[in-house]
Protein backbone atom coordinates (compact mmCIF):
# COMPACT_ATOMS: atom_id res chain seq x y z
CA UNK A 1 0.00 0.00 0.00
CA UNK A 2 1.15 2.94 -1.66
CA UNK A 3 1.64 6.15 1.59
CA UNK A 4 -0.60 9.00 -0.08
CA UNK A 5 -0.24 12.83 0.45
CA UNK A 6 -3.01 14.94 -0.57
CA UNK A 7 -0.89 17.95 0.26
CA UNK A 8 2.56 17.34 -1.20
CA UNK A 9 2.95 21.56 -1.57
CA UNK A 10 1.79 22.28 1.67
CA UNK A 11 -1.03 23.90 2.25
CA UNK A 12 -0.91 26.16 -0.93
CA UNK A 13 -3.16 23.58 -2.51
CA UNK A 14 -6.04 23.17 -0.65
CA UNK A 15 -6.08 27.46 0.45
CA UNK A 16 -5.54 28.01 -3.64
CA UNK A 17 -8.36 25.29 -4.71
CA UNK A 18 -10.55 26.53 -2.18
CA UNK A 19 -9.83 30.16 -3.49
CA UNK A 20 -11.00 28.94 -6.98
CA UNK A 21 -14.03 27.33 -5.68
CA UNK A 22 -15.42 30.09 -3.83
CA UNK A 23 -14.60 32.40 -7.20
CA UNK A 24 -16.51 30.37 -9.31
CA UNK A 25 -19.81 30.04 -7.03
CA UNK A 26 -19.41 33.70 -6.19
CA UNK A 27 -19.49 34.54 -9.82
CA UNK A 28 -22.03 32.20 -11.10
CA UNK A 29 -24.54 33.02 -8.22
CA UNK A 30 -24.02 37.00 -9.36
CA UNK A 31 -24.51 35.89 -13.25
CA UNK A 32 -27.74 34.12 -12.03
CA UNK A 33 -29.08 36.97 -10.40
CA UNK A 34 -28.61 38.75 -13.32
CA UNK A 35 -30.15 36.47 -15.22
CA UNK A 36 -33.47 35.98 -13.11
CA UNK A 37 -34.01 39.65 -13.73
CA UNK A 38 -33.31 39.59 -17.31
CA UNK A 39 -35.50 37.83 -20.58
CA UNK A 40 -35.28 36.46 -23.80
CA UNK A 41 -31.20 36.04 -25.19
CA UNK A 42 -30.21 37.78 -22.27
CA UNK A 43 -31.39 35.84 -19.74
CA UNK A 44 -29.69 32.67 -21.44
CA UNK A 45 -26.52 33.91 -21.85
CA UNK A 46 -26.46 35.21 -18.38
CA UNK A 47 -27.39 31.96 -17.36
CA UNK A 48 -24.86 30.34 -20.26
CA UNK A 49 -22.31 32.28 -17.62
CA UNK A 50 -22.96 31.27 -14.55
CA UNK A 51 -22.70 27.60 -15.60
CA UNK A 52 -19.67 28.04 -16.82
CA UNK A 53 -18.43 30.02 -14.36
CA UNK A 54 -19.46 27.45 -11.56
CA UNK A 55 -18.28 24.13 -13.96
CA UNK A 56 -14.80 25.73 -14.70
CA UNK A 57 -14.25 27.04 -10.74
CA UNK A 58 -15.45 23.22 -9.29
CA UNK A 59 -13.28 21.49 -12.19
CA UNK A 60 -10.08 23.91 -11.21
CA UNK A 61 -10.43 23.22 -7.71
CA UNK A 62 -10.69 19.89 -8.33
CA UNK A 63 -7.42 19.68 -10.28
CA UNK A 64 -5.07 22.41 -8.06
CA UNK A 65 -5.66 20.14 -5.04
CA UNK A 66 -4.88 17.57 -7.38
CA UNK A 67 -1.19 18.74 -7.67
CA UNK A 68 -0.82 18.53 -4.23
CA UNK A 69 -1.61 14.81 -4.63
CA UNK A 70 1.37 12.18 -4.48
CA UNK A 71 1.81 8.09 -4.02
CA UNK A 72 4.96 6.81 -2.70
CA UNK A 73 6.86 4.55 -5.03
CA UNK A 74 5.21 5.44 -8.29
CA UNK A 75 5.03 8.58 -10.33
CA UNK A 76 1.63 10.29 -11.74
CA UNK A 77 0.39 11.06 -14.69
CA UNK A 78 -3.28 12.13 -16.54
CA UNK A 79 -4.78 10.96 -19.35
CA UNK A 80 -5.60 13.99 -21.37
CA UNK A 81 -8.60 13.08 -22.94
CA UNK A 82 -10.64 11.89 -19.94
CA UNK A 83 -9.54 14.70 -18.54
CA UNK A 84 -10.85 16.93 -20.91
CA UNK A 85 -13.94 14.62 -20.59
CA UNK A 86 -14.14 15.43 -16.81
CA UNK A 87 -14.53 19.60 -17.82
CA UNK A 88 -17.02 19.24 -20.57
CA UNK A 89 -19.22 16.82 -17.74
CA UNK A 90 -18.93 19.37 -14.97
CA UNK A 91 -19.55 22.45 -17.62
CA UNK A 92 -22.76 20.20 -19.05
CA UNK A 93 -24.08 19.25 -15.56
CA UNK A 94 -24.25 22.56 -14.42
CA UNK A 95 -25.39 24.43 -17.06
CA UNK A 96 -28.57 21.68 -16.61
CA UNK A 97 -28.90 22.26 -13.34
CA UNK A 98 -29.10 26.36 -13.48
CA UNK A 99 -31.06 26.39 -16.74
CA UNK A 100 -33.82 24.01 -14.91
CA UNK A 101 -33.93 26.58 -11.93
CA UNK A 102 -33.64 29.77 -14.56
CA UNK A 103 -36.35 28.63 -16.53
CA UNK A 104 -38.64 26.70 -14.46
CA UNK A 105 -42.28 28.06 -13.30
CA UNK A 106 -42.24 25.07 -10.36
CA UNK A 107 -38.99 26.37 -8.34
CA UNK A 108 -39.17 23.90 -5.78
CA UNK A 109 -39.32 20.96 -8.21
CA UNK A 110 -36.31 22.73 -10.15
CA UNK A 111 -34.49 22.93 -7.34
CA UNK A 112 -34.72 19.17 -5.91
CA UNK A 113 -33.99 18.05 -9.56
CA UNK A 114 -31.49 20.44 -10.53
CA UNK A 115 -29.72 20.26 -7.26
CA UNK A 116 -29.60 16.19 -7.84
CA UNK A 117 -28.56 16.24 -11.22
CA UNK A 118 -26.12 18.41 -10.84
CA UNK A 119 -24.84 16.88 -7.19
CA UNK A 120 -24.70 13.72 -9.40
CA UNK A 121 -22.53 15.50 -11.91
CA UNK A 122 -19.86 16.79 -9.88
CA UNK A 123 -19.14 13.79 -8.38
CA UNK A 124 -19.35 12.12 -11.82
CA UNK A 125 -16.77 14.74 -12.71
CA UNK A 126 -14.33 14.16 -9.44
CA UNK A 127 -14.52 10.21 -10.04
CA UNK A 128 -13.78 10.58 -14.22
CA UNK A 129 -11.35 12.58 -12.91
CA UNK A 130 -10.03 10.33 -10.81
CA UNK A 131 -10.02 7.75 -13.55
CA UNK A 132 -8.07 9.78 -15.30
CA UNK A 133 -4.73 9.15 -12.91
CA UNK A 134 -2.27 6.93 -14.06
CA UNK A 135 -0.15 5.43 -11.47
CA UNK A 136 2.02 2.03 -11.13
CA UNK A 137 -0.35 0.25 -9.01
CA UNK A 138 -4.30 -0.30 -8.22
CA UNK A 139 -6.79 2.07 -6.92
CA UNK A 140 -9.36 1.05 -4.91
CA UNK A 141 -12.06 3.18 -3.01
CA UNK A 142 -14.36 3.06 0.19
CA UNK A 143 -17.52 2.50 -0.33
CA UNK A 144 -18.53 4.77 2.55
CA UNK A 145 -16.62 7.47 1.87
CA UNK A 146 -17.96 7.40 -1.93
CA UNK A 147 -21.40 7.38 -0.85
CA UNK A 148 -20.93 10.19 1.83
CA UNK A 149 -18.68 12.25 -1.26
CA UNK A 150 -21.72 12.25 -3.43
CA UNK A 151 -23.73 13.31 -0.62
CA UNK A 152 -22.04 16.05 0.08
CA UNK A 153 -21.72 16.88 -3.84
CA UNK A 154 -25.90 16.81 -3.85
CA UNK A 155 -26.66 19.07 -1.07
CA UNK A 156 -24.21 21.39 -1.86
CA UNK A 157 -24.81 21.60 -5.13
CA UNK A 158 -28.96 21.99 -4.20
CA UNK A 159 -27.41 24.60 -1.74
CA UNK A 160 -25.72 26.57 -4.58
CA UNK A 161 -29.27 26.68 -6.77
CA UNK A 162 -31.05 27.72 -3.74
CA UNK A 163 -28.96 30.79 -3.37
CA UNK A 164 -29.03 31.47 -6.68
CA UNK A 165 -32.86 31.97 -6.16
CA UNK A 166 -33.15 33.25 -2.94
CA UNK A 167 -29.79 35.84 -2.74
CA UNK A 168 -29.44 38.60 -3.46
CA UNK A 169 -26.74 41.35 -2.13
CA UNK A 170 -23.39 41.40 -2.90
CA UNK A 171 -22.30 40.77 0.85
CA UNK A 172 -25.03 38.01 0.96
CA UNK A 173 -23.71 36.14 -2.05
CA UNK A 174 -19.65 36.23 -0.53
CA UNK A 175 -21.12 34.65 2.25
CA UNK A 176 -22.96 31.29 0.31
CA UNK A 177 -19.75 31.91 -1.98
CA UNK A 178 -17.35 31.00 0.83
CA UNK A 179 -19.98 28.21 2.17
CA UNK A 180 -20.16 26.66 -1.37
CA UNK A 181 -16.11 26.73 -1.39
CA UNK A 182 -16.00 24.87 1.00
CA UNK A 183 -18.82 22.19 0.80
CA UNK A 184 -17.06 21.50 -2.70
CA UNK A 185 -13.75 21.14 -0.90
CA UNK A 186 -15.17 19.14 1.44
CA UNK A 187 -16.36 16.91 -1.15
CA UNK A 188 -13.28 16.81 -2.98
CA UNK A 189 -10.95 16.00 0.25
CA UNK A 190 -13.78 13.16 1.28
CA UNK A 191 -13.41 11.76 -1.81
CA UNK A 192 -9.70 12.02 -1.82
CA UNK A 193 -9.92 9.76 1.21
CA UNK A 194 -11.71 7.02 -0.13
CA UNK A 195 -8.87 6.46 -2.02
CA UNK A 196 -6.81 3.83 -1.31
CA UNK A 197 -3.35 2.60 -3.53
CA UNK A 198 -1.39 -1.17 -3.95
CA UNK A 199 2.08 0.14 -5.48
CA UNK A 200 3.37 -2.01 -7.98
CA UNK A 201 6.91 -1.18 -8.38
CA UNK A 202 7.78 -0.54 -12.26
CA UNK A 203 10.00 1.08 -14.34
CA UNK A 204 7.93 1.08 -16.85
CA UNK A 205 7.05 4.81 -18.57
CA UNK A 206 3.44 5.55 -17.94
CA UNK A 207 1.13 7.08 -20.24
CA UNK A 208 -0.40 10.23 -20.15
CA UNK A 209 0.82 13.74 -18.96
CA UNK A 210 2.33 15.01 -15.81
CA UNK A 211 0.19 17.50 -13.81
CA UNK A 212 2.34 20.12 -14.78
CA UNK A 213 2.35 20.05 -18.37
CA UNK A 214 -1.21 19.50 -18.74
CA UNK A 215 -3.48 20.16 -15.38
CA UNK A 216 -1.23 23.15 -14.38
CA UNK A 217 -1.41 24.75 -17.42
CA UNK A 218 -4.98 24.38 -18.17
CA UNK A 219 -5.83 25.20 -14.39
CA UNK A 220 -4.22 28.85 -14.97
CA UNK A 221 -6.20 29.32 -18.10
CA UNK A 222 -9.49 28.99 -16.43
CA UNK A 223 -8.44 30.67 -13.94
CA UNK A 224 -7.92 33.34 -15.40
CA UNK A 225 -11.12 32.75 -17.51
CA UNK A 226 -12.39 33.53 -14.69
CA UNK A 227 -10.82 36.43 -13.08
CA UNK A 228 -11.43 37.97 -16.87
CA UNK A 229 -15.53 37.10 -16.40
CA UNK A 230 -15.79 38.29 -12.96
CA UNK A 231 -14.69 41.98 -14.08
CA UNK A 232 -17.24 41.65 -17.39
CA UNK A 233 -19.97 41.00 -14.47
CA UNK A 234 -18.69 43.88 -12.30
CA UNK A 235 -18.62 45.93 -14.58
CA UNK A 236 -21.89 45.50 -16.47
CA UNK A 237 -24.66 47.03 -15.91
CA UNK A 238 -27.37 45.54 -13.73
CA UNK A 239 -31.10 45.87 -15.18
CA UNK A 240 -31.81 48.30 -12.10
CA UNK A 241 -29.21 50.64 -13.27
CA UNK A 242 -30.32 50.30 -16.93
CA UNK A 243 -33.83 51.32 -15.79
CA UNK A 244 -32.39 54.23 -13.64
CA UNK A 245 -30.38 55.44 -17.04
CA UNK A 246 -32.98 55.20 -19.19
CA UNK A 247 -35.49 57.01 -17.36
CA UNK A 248 -32.77 59.46 -16.39
CA UNK A 249 -32.51 60.27 -20.01
CA UNK A 250 -36.14 60.77 -20.93
CA UNK A 251 -36.86 63.83 -19.33
CA UNK A 252 -34.10 65.18 -21.46
CA UNK A 253 -35.23 63.35 -24.85
CA UNK A 254 -38.54 65.13 -24.20
CA UNK A 255 -36.95 69.01 -23.35
CA UNK A 256 -35.34 68.57 -26.93
CA UNK A 257 -38.08 67.43 -29.11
Amino acid sequence: MGHLDHAALGWLTPVLSYAMACIGAALGLRCTVRALGATGRSRRNWLITAASAIGTGIWTMHFVAMLGFSVSGTDIRYDVPLTIVSLLVAMAVVCAGVFAVGYSRDRTRALFLGGLTTGLGVASMHYLGMAAVRLHGDVTYDPVLVGLSVLIAVVAATAALWAALNIKSPVAVTVASLIMGAAVSSMHYTGMFAVGVDVTPSGAVLPGATAMQFIFPLAVGLGSYLFLTSAFVALSPTAGEREASASAQRPVEGAVG
